[in-house]
């Protein structure tokens, strides 16, 4: 069972509502307590879409909230490190009680770190998954005084055991779900869920060692996440799941830089799935990586 005192700490990345223009925009702000062991690309794209989850669950009234379902694009521009305070921004397309479709970024000292395009949410039943008054105080706290900051704790990351590895191909590797961890009180109280962005988190990992293995670098050019498309997640991943996670090798080009024109960037593309026991796709993205040369 999740402890209920980590609810809006164990997995919640908005401090403070800054400006709110509702069922429009907003801005906020995440401070990443300096104590964590590290805070990865897919927890501030979490953050960017968490703040898309208030303003559409305040404008329906917290019947419902969104749920992760389908990314078009997201840029992965620069990192953060513990210690920095994430600039949120989202901008809404369209909000109702069915869906929420946005685009957001999110900024470390005015430089822009993450970038989400086309994105959609389906929204569910808001009380499936939390109390909505729970959701409607918190939202009055973001939107007032912002919540204490760090009381964030880190994420223990899943099992992740490679089975299958064919060198500059593919990876194939079993993700074992925990069936209890801290962050489950926050996504969600009463329907726990394993985090989309967690699932992702871990086979980026898996794509990069692959990536590296198609263009090998000792320095810094070695290749490093820049875009992933076409993220669906079909369906909850629940505590105690196994996943037969893979990344295929689907393909490389060159293309020259849109600034400079005089260094040339070998761009790979992997193919990312996730499958149950049964065989059934959970999730799918696309992930490109960039290794400059001269």
């Amino acid at each position: 069972m999740a402890d209920p005192t980590q609810h809006f700490a164990a997995f919640s990345f908005v401090d403070r509502i800054t400006q709110f223009a509702p069922g429009k925009e907003a801005h906020g702000v995440y401070h990443v307590p300096a104590g964590a062991r590290a805070f990865p690309a897919c927890l501030v794209a979490e953050a960017v879409g968490q703040l898309a989850a208030w303003v559409s669950m305040e404008h329906i009234g917290y019947r419902g909230r969104p749920v992760a379902a389908l990314a078009g694009e997201t840029l992965f521009l620069d990192s953060v490190a513990p210690g920095d305070v994430i600039e949120l921004a989202v901008e809404i397309d369209h909000v109702d009680d069915d869906a929420v479709s946005y685009r957001g970024f999110a900024s470390v000292n005015g430089k822009r770190v993450i970038e989400l395009n086309d994105c959609l949410g389906p929204m569910l039943p808001a009380a499936d998954f939390d109390a909505p008054e729970a959701l409607r105080e918190r939202f009055a706290l973001l939107r007032g005084e912002g919540a204490p900051p760090d009381r964030f704790q880190g994420v223990v990351d899943p099992t992740v055991e490679t089975v299958e590895h064919v060198p500059g191909q593919s990876m194939r590797a079993t993700l074992r779900i925990p069936t209890s961890a801290p962050f489950f009180a926050d996504h969600f109280p009463r329907r726990p869920v394993f985090p989309a962005t967690l699932l992702l988190n871990s086979q980026i990992g898996l794509a990069t060692q692959l990536a590296r293995e198609v263009n090998p670098a000792e320095d810094e050019r070695a290749s490093v996440p820049s875009r992933m498309t076409h993220v669906k997640m079909r369906a909850f991943i629940l505590p105690g799941q196994e996943l037969d996670s893979r990344a295929e090798f689907a393909g490389a080009r060159d293309t020259k830089d849109d600034v400079t024109h005089d260094v040339t960037h070998d761009v790979t593309r992997i193919a990312l799935s996730a499958r149950d026991r049964e065989g059934k796709t959970i999730a799918t993205a696309r992930l490109e990586f960039v290794a400059a040369r001269a």
